[in-house]
């Protein structure tokens, strides 16, 4: 039987074209998918409902924005709050000023009747939010700049890293912590690396297109180096908002009760309704524990010496 090596020809030559085109497609695709985790990974993450009340503090130490001509990254830290709906943002900066000068023009009678503005008013703040750099880079000739050192994160990988900001080579390491303002507890710390390369693909580009203007962090949606810092505290911020999930849907409620102090001697009952004697007696400046049980105007309360028992609320005020 002859073969017709004409026919043979095409069909090898077919069949090598489509395992080229394999070869060139898949880095394509490879490029592609990479391309949709950069923008998926740069996105400002969202949260259904408020998580508490937060304030953003300037971060400690050196002044290390200002020299890139960059506001201070509370501006962005706002922004990615304001926009995630994540927590409700309390301002205790420069609007905080504005508006204990407006509270002293009420207060010295300047204002007018029914301005409805005074005392008790003020929203607590249940977190504070700090954001830094991670660490400080003392043989980078000036390159690299921070505040925190990297062993404070307890993270081997954190306290490797080279500087929290190096200018030459465009990349920055950042640290969110954030700690609860009834209990001193630090609830989270998060890290955030970003590099020049993480500006390819388009990443961040919807990230940028706006909103960073309105909030003051202009510097950085227009600066390389500003776009990589604002990058490095997204990714923190979104590991953050993950490990908040789990807390309390009510902050105040969630933490201990605030400590009361005896106004009027009075005593420290065994029952809410007197039966059963007393515990011991109360003298005035006398501080006291409430556990959160309540009978009508009795509140019961533990003392500095463990004794638990029930008082007259109307003998005590809260502790300043």
């Amino acid at each position: 039987m002859l073969i017709d090596h004409r026919a043979a020809i095409p069909a090898a030559t077919l069949a090598l074209s489509c395992a080229i085109g394999l070869l060139l497609a898949a880095p394509a695709q490879a490029q592609t998918a990479q391309q949709q985790r950069a923008q998926q990974a740069n996105q400002i993450p969202t949260c259904a409902q408020s998580l508490g009340t937060i304030s953003v503090a300037e971060p400690p130490g050196r002044n290390w924005w200002s020299g890139q001509q960059l506001a201070s990254p509370t501006a962005v830290i706002k922004v990615y709050v304001s926009k995630s709906r994540c927590f409700t943002l309390v301002d205790r900066g420069q609007g905080m000023a504005a508006m204990q000068a407006e509270r002293g023009l009420a207060s010295s009678g300047d204002l007018r009747g029914g301005s409805n503005l005074g005392k008790g008013q003020i929203r607590a703040a249940d977190y504070v939010l700090v954001p830094d750099l991670v660490a400080q880079n003392a043989n980078s000739g000036g390159n690299s700049i921070g505040g925190l050192l990297g062993g404070m994160i307890g993270n081997s990988t954190a306290a490797a890293v080279v500087g929290g900001l190096n200018l030459k080579r465009k990349t920055a390491d950042v640290v969110l912590t954030v700690t609860d303002m009834r209990s001193s507890e630090q609830v989270a710390m998060t890290e955030g690396h970003a590099s020049k390369t993480d500006l390819g693909w388009g990443a961040g580009a919807g990230l940028f297109s706006g909103g960073f203007g309105g909030g003051g962090a202009t510097g950085y949606a227009n600066t390389e180096i500003g776009q990589v810092i604002a990058l490095a505290y997204l990714q923190a911020y979104t590991d953050l908002v993950a490990q908040l999930g789990g807390l309390p849907g009510n902050a105040s409620a969630a933490n201990a009760q605030q400590a009361v102090t005896m106004q009027k001697p009075g005593r420290l009952l065994k029952q809410a309704d007197g039966r059963g004697g007393a515990v011991r007696e109360l003298d005035v400046g006398m501080m006291l524990y409430p556990t959160g049980n309540r009978s009508e105007l009795m509140w019961e309360v533990d003392d500095e010496l463990g004794n638990r028992g029930w008082v007259n609320s109307t003998l005590f005020g809260l502790s300043r």
